[in-house]
């Protein structure tokens, strides 16, 4: 197991992610932030913190539900009413982007009706695609092997990245 990210450098990451969301939505008056559950609703609820407190759009919160593993297994369930989300701004939010496929299905349930925009954030990038996903607010890209496994731990205290 190799630390590529402690805690102080996950918070740095962090803060300059939610300047860019703030910098790129300065003209929007909501915001809606897809936290994929475990880790990307945790960071998601950070990067509404941070937002917060320095102003913008109103951020709301909300938790997507997918079966990483098969997310084609059972329906995707957002934590929110998908009618509150139409002609919304969509941040869908990550901790880690590996193959693309997690992502690529979650879009999938976004693209079912109108939307303003949608893009994606992941705190690491391992730029491995098997699947067509762009990450437009990247905090750390990675290029790793294929064997190589990357996981960042948000639920304790102290904040870090690790690969093995």
């Amino acid at each position: 197991m190799q630390i590529i990210l402690e805690h102080p450098e996950i918070e740095r990451k962090i803060f300059r992610l939610a300047y860019q969301i703030l910098e790129q939505t300065i003209h929007q008056q909501h915001l809606f932030m897809g936290g994929i559950q475990g880790n990307g609703l945790i960071l998601a609820h950070r990067l509404k913190e941070i937002m917060d407190a320095y102003g913008g759009p109103e951020v709301v919160v909300f938790e997507i539900i997918i079966n990483k593993d098969e997310p084609w297994s059972e329906p995707i369930q957002l934590s929110i009413d998908d009618v509150t989300l139409k002609n919304g701004y969509i941040i869908l939010v990550d901790d880690v982007i590996n193959s693309g496929k997690t992502m690529q299905y979650a879009l999938i349930k976004f693209l079912q009706q109108a939307t303003h925009a949608i893009k994606v954030l992941t705190l690491v990038d391992r730029q491995h695609r098997r699947f067509p996903i762009k990450a437009d607010f990247v905090g750390l890209s990675l290029s790793t092997t294929l064997k190589n496994r990357v996981e960042i731990d948000l639920s304790s205290s102290k904040f870090f990245a690790f690969m093995s």
